[in-house]
């Protein structure tokens, strides 16, 4: 871990600063895109010894991280290069030649662990979004050049005074009974260039990097800068000082970091680099923010322009008494993230990066509406939106996408629609919301107190205020708030969906040391997967004799696995499919000459070696010998023919929803179903989704062929509809999956790549299992549609046997309704409606089918409605007509029984006809249903006994006898119970009373 360097009396000549007086220090001389394209134009320079081997330019991926589930966001510039360093990357794929690399990465820090948003706009240098300036070593160059090159490029080439910077090296932890050595080499590398006062020692949380718990690792150094100079700042270095502050850092992945802690060096040595952009384009414009940089100064003249508030002085704290400074750099750096995370392909929504977006723009907005508009004038939806323009102006070089993500479909008129239609939402509660939001922090207690959790919860569940919008406003106001009883209240209310459930449950994984392993110390070869696809895919194919190359438990790579161990098998090749782009992994067995099995619950790939999790039954199992491995074929063959199914759903998307740009957004192909998210703005219309289905039974009944072929990237890129999935990175050659009816091979496509004729086919890059013939589907149905967020849609559905249990559903529940129909019991009816309402939607069924069956109980409903209305009129004449029959005249009260089944409608109109008759005199009337399940009484006081009795006590006198209640007011009153077991006691309370009262 150590190597001597003898330090140099002073850098060598090539690499001494240029002086102060070379370099111009502002804005016009040093633009934020100067700034860039001269980083990347000096690593692409930098090569091997002998000429050879400068930086690969290597675009930026995208901020939205489609194959890295463990990321809401790209946070770093070395994310997309996790494979390499890894050491599971796919020979086959792009990054595996590379060697040296350099870009400038748009990441995003808000939400999860790395989380600046709270942060963004008390300060002048936090942001959400940012771009990293980054040049990476893949086991080519390390410390030695990575330090020489990072001094020349800052000093010599920018023109950083030397006496302004200052290193950092990781003093590691062995002085604290750790594992990790003092970076001895980095430390004598610095005193090449800087003097022993200005190379300082950092601890392991700001000088060494951990991908994880476990996994690559290693000490890095970080260069500070003085805003100030003129002084020593040693001791400010890491100390939060904004005018001391880390521009690059410079991590050296050299250890793996194992599970019992301990720690291994790695077979080859990386460099990941970081510099942040816009710190180093303010010091370059010799500015002491980087918000007064030209990467923010025109978007604040485009807010002050649109809003006519004062011009930005660049205040922080209780200098910014009225916010305004702190609103512009919230809406500066929010309008940069959500245009360029929605372009990307995040759309706001209610889950995980999704409500980040959703969360970002109804921060901007609020300080926007509350600071950014003078007395007298009014926030109106579209300031957002307008900005977005501005943005694509100032970042649509670097990142061209920004005109138009052909990945995403996304262009700057979309991102503003988006952002609009989200603007108008949230200002239909905004105003409401604060408001509410002050008698909230008036009750709980004004400054000084704590905002209560279901508080917080309502202002999140009813106004749409993200609780980090909340916690602001309460810091604002000198609060706190009650965060447990938030998420308590969270909990009670949230109702979350389903996730998809994987099948198996072992999943044993390799890391970077072990695959490193495997290759270099055990000389595995990589494991060849190509029989996968050597079967029948109605459901058979051959047994493969293969022969045992390592066995890991976990922890270890064993020489023989006794029985009962839980192992991951290693073959010298195999017929398993591994888990990929969607498609779960194979199952299946595997047996030994002497009969032991293990069966395989699980099958991945890491790097070049596919691992077959399971258990050993009886018996031993040892490396070299020769198995048998036999894939559950039938198990395969539903999962083909959901996933050719799931391109030609794609396919018949396209043609349904023509004219609006259909992109796979994800998808999971199981043995029971399938699931295909896509974009489209809103709910597909139920016909819509029967066209889809019949293109799709229409292809699956005519029997055709699936055409499957390796073939040369570019080419195959170039044929007409082809279908890729945004964010995925294909192999050279790529397998190409064809399927539709026109006559056709795939290199009749690739011959003509053009022609019209391919617009009716299913054409797209797969590596996964299919079937051969597409009537082996039997049949398919769409059993769901939904949204999953904003601009997101999803179909499920199932093929073969599913399909028809599904058909045969719809068909059950047809008949199920048409026999509802033929009851004449209204109540009855109505009872069987409320159940078909609930039930039928907890079978799964044909969407489409469901859909009708659904508007024909509503029928049903419809029917039972004007039943009830005609009984109601009915019941009304009747109690009308019996109660002109009443004798009236001269009694002190009345009490009576309408035989009106509890119907208060049909009391109140019988009661209207008393009340004319004899406008003195009180009346309680009293009704039950024949069930007995329900009692119902009215009562009403005139005037003139005004006083002498209240029609609400008289009322509840009578319930109480039925355990029931009722209320109103002295001359009115009405109420019911659900027991008319003693209906007779009622009535004579009711008797009893007013008796001896008038």
């Amino acid at each position: 871990l150590r190597t001597h360097v003898t330090p140099l009396l002073s850098p060598p000549s090539f690499l001494q600063p240029q002086s102060e007086s070379d370099f111009a220090m502002s804005t016009a001389e040093w633009p934020a895109a100067r700034v860039r394209s001269t980083f990347l134009e000096f690593f692409k320079a930098k090569q091997e010894e002998g000429g050879t081997g400068g930086h690969t330019y290597w675009p930026s991926s995208g901020v939205v991280p489609f194959d890295d589930p463990t990321l809401l966001f790209t946070n770093a510039g070395m994310n997309q290069f996790k494979p390499i360093f890894m050491g599971t990357v796919d020979p086959k794929s792009p990054l595996a030649p590379l060697k040296r690399a350099t870009n400038s990465q748009k990441c995003i820090r808000a939400g999860g662990k790395h989380n600046d948003l709270d942060d963004v706009g008390k300060d002048v240098y936090h942001h959400t979004f940012f771009e990293m300036l980054g040049n990476w070593s893949f086991a080519s160059y390390f410390k030695k050049e990575a330090i020489a090159w990072a001094w020349e490029l800052l000093t010599v080439v920018y023109g950083l005074e030397p006496d302004r910077l200052y290193a950092t090296y990781c003093e590691g932890d062995q002085h604290k009974g750790g594992t990790v050595p003092s970076d001895e080499e980095t430390r004598l590398l610095w005193l090449q260039y800087l003097p022993e006062d200005r190379v300082l020692k950092g601890n392991m949380k700001d000088n060494f990097w951990e991908m994880g718990d476990t996994g690559p690792c290693g000490p890095c150094t970080e260069l500070h800068y003085d805003r100030i100079g003129g002084r020593n700042a040693a001791d400010l270095v890491n100390m939060d000082d904004p005018n001391v502050l880390e521009i690059w850092n410079v991590v050296f992945i050299q250890m793996f970091r194992n599970k019992d802690k301990s720690l291994t060096m790695l077979p080859g040595k990386h460099v990941d680099t970081g510099m942040g952009m816009e710190r180093i384009t303010s010091i370059l414009q010799g500015k002491m923010s980087n918000y007064d940089t030209d990467i923010f100064t025109p978007i604040f003249a485009a807010i002050s322009a649109k809003t006519g508030v004062r011009p930005y002085t660049g205040k922080v704290g209780k200098e910014d008494s009225d916010c305004v400074d702190m609103a512009y750099r919230v809406v500066a750096d929010h309008i940069r993230t959500l245009t360029i995370a929605i372009t990307d392909g995040a759309l706001p929504g209610n889950d995980g990066r999704n409500y980040v977006i959703r969360r970002i723009l109804r921060r901007g907005v609020r300080y926007a509406r509350q600071y950014l508009y003078p007395p007298g004038t009014t926030y109106e939806a579209g300031f957002f939106a307008g900005l977005t323009n501005l943005v694509v102006e100032i970042l649509g070089d670097p990142f061209p996408e920004l005109k138009s993500n052909p990945g995403t479909g996304m262009t700057p008129e979309k991102v503003a629609q988006i952002i609009l239609e989200e603007e108008v939402s949230f200002l239909k509660t905004l105003d409401r919301g604060i408001a509410q939001f002050e008698k909230f922090a008036a009750m709980d207690g004004g400054s000084g107190g704590t905002l209560s959790g279901p508080h917080a919860f309502m202002l999140y569940d009813t106004f749409g205020f993200p609780v980090d919008l909340t916690l602001l406003m309460a810091e604002e106001k000198g609060m706190t708030v009650d965060s447990e009883g938030y998420e308590a209240a969270m909990e009670l209310q949230k109702k979350r969906s389903k996730g998809e459930a994987k099948e198996g449950e072992v999943v044993l994984v390799l890391e970077a040391e072990q695959t490193d392993k495997l290759a270099n110390e055990l000389a595995v070869p990589p494991t060849d997967d190509a029989a996968k696809y050597d079967w029948k895919a109605a459901g058979s194919g051959p047994k493969m004799s293969v022969t045992l190359k390592a066995i890991w438990d976990g922890k270890n790579f064993l020489q023989e696995a006794a029985e009962g161990t839980l192992v991951g098998l290693i073959f010298d090749k195999t017929n398993f499919y591994a888990e990929a782009g969607g498609q779960l992994f194979d199952m299946g067995r595997v047996t030994t000459a002497d009969g032991s099995v293990v069966p395989i619950l699980n099958c991945q790939k890491f790097g070049a070696y596919i691992l077959h999790s399971g258990s050993l039954g009886a018996g031993a199992m040892k490396v070299g010998d020769e198995v048998e491995l036999d894939v559950d074929y039938e198990r395969r063959s539903h999962i083909a023919a959901n996933h050719t199914s799931t391109h030609l759903l794609n396919w018949a998307l396209r043609k349904v929803l023509a004219g609006s740009l259909i992109d796979q957004r994800g998808s999971i192909v199981a043995p029971d179903k399938l699931r295909f998210d896509f974009s489209y703005g809103k709910p597909m219309k139920t016909e819509e989704v029967a066209q889809v289905q019949n293109l799709v039974r229409e292809i699956i009944a005519g029997g055709y062929d699936i055409h499957k072929q390796e073939c040369a990237l570019p080419a195959a890129k170039q044929v007409k509809t082809l279908r890729a999935v945004f964010g995925e990175v294909y192999p050279d050659p790529v397998r190409v999956v064809t399927v539709g009816p026109v006559d056709h091979t795939i290199d009749k496509l690739l011959a003509d790549p053009e022609n019209e004729q391919w617009n009716s086919l299913s054409v797209e890059f797969c590596g996964g299992t299919h079937m051969d013939n597409t009537k082996e589907a039997s049949t398919f149905a769409i059993i769901g549609e939904e949204g999953t967020a904003k601009g997101v849609r999803r179909l499920v559905a199932v093929t073969k046997d599913a399909a028809r249990v599904a058909q045969e559903a719809a068909n059950d529940f047809d008949k199920r309704v048409e026999r509802a129909g033929e009851l004449t019991d209204t109540q009855a009816l109505d009872e069987e409606v409320s159940k078909m309402r609930k039930e039928v939607d907890e079978i799964t069924m044909d969407y489409v089918r469901k859909d009708a069956i659904k508007a024909a109980i509503d029928k049903l409903k419809e029917k039972v409605l004007a039943a009830e209305k005609e009984l109601i009129k009915a019941k009304t004449e009747g109690a009308v007509e019996w109660a002109k029959s009443l004798d009236v005249a001269g009694k002190p009260f009345m009490v009576e029984v309408v035989d009106v089944e509890g119907d208060v409608k049909a009391m109140d109109a019988a009661m209207k006809v008393i009340n004319t008759a004899a406008p003195d005199t009180p009346v309680c009337f009293l009704s039950k249903s024949a069930k007995g399940d329900k009692v119902s009484c009215l009562a009403v006081v005139p005037k003139a006994v005004a006083g002498k009795l209240d029609a609400k006590d008289w009322i509840n006198v009578a319930l109480e006898q039925c355990g029931g209640k009722g209320g109103g007011k002295p001359d009115r009153a009405q109420g019911a119970a659900k027991d008319a077991s003693k209906f007779a006691a009622a009535l004579e309370a009711a008797k009893g009373y007013p008796a001896g009262k008038v």
